[in-house]
């Protein structure tokens, strides 16, 4: 029963988060962002072949080779980390519109929710990618996902960029 309990409160967390998440990058990115709306080209062989090569070289020892994730992703580590989630179709990287993964990427989590002492192991890639490099990563991410996945990640961007017009 108390498992039950903890599992339930876990997933309410986790769900806040996301929420959280949103909210923040609708405020963080809404009047200032170097992210174009049209930036992510899953469908450009060139740009998803670059991403491929970027994202093996910067992202798969931490997110896996096919973007499986580490073990136990959504409970903390002995580190009191989070391992890297997934970004494959079973992750949460799809609920996230293309600005918030591109802010994520480049400048950081902490940043983006506007917390500074947030911990993550995930590295913070200003300086070390250009913005077409972020972009080509997650252009790759995407063209993995099932077309299925692809349209409703659409309707999370269409939602987001309605978000911003309010």
């Amino acid at each position: 029963m108390i498992a039950m309990g903890r599992s339930r409160l876990r997933l309410g967390l986790s769900g806040l988060l996301v929420v959280l998440l949103v909210a923040a990058g609708t405020y963080v990115l809404g009047a200032r962002s170097e992210w174009a709306p049209d930036a992510l080209r899953r469908n450009d062989p060139q740009v998803v072949h670059a991403g491929a090569r970027i994202y093996t070289q910067h992202c798969a020892a931490c997110h896996g080779p096919c973007g499986e994730g580490q073990p136990g992703w959504r409970e903390r580590g002995p580190d009191g980390l989070m391992p890297a989630p997934p970004h494959d179709d079973s992750g949460h990287t799809w609920h996230h519109p293309d600005a918030q993964l591109f802010a994520i990427t480049k400048y950081g989590l902490a940043k983006l929710i506007k917390q500074p002492d947030y911990q993550t192991s995930m590295p913070i890639y200003d300086g070390v990618l250009s913005d077409s490099e972020i972009n080509a990563v997650l252009s790759w991410i995407k063209a993995q996902w099932p077309k299925e996945i692809q349209a409703r990640h659409d309707q999370v961007n269409a939602q987001y960029q309605k978000s911003l017009e309010r």
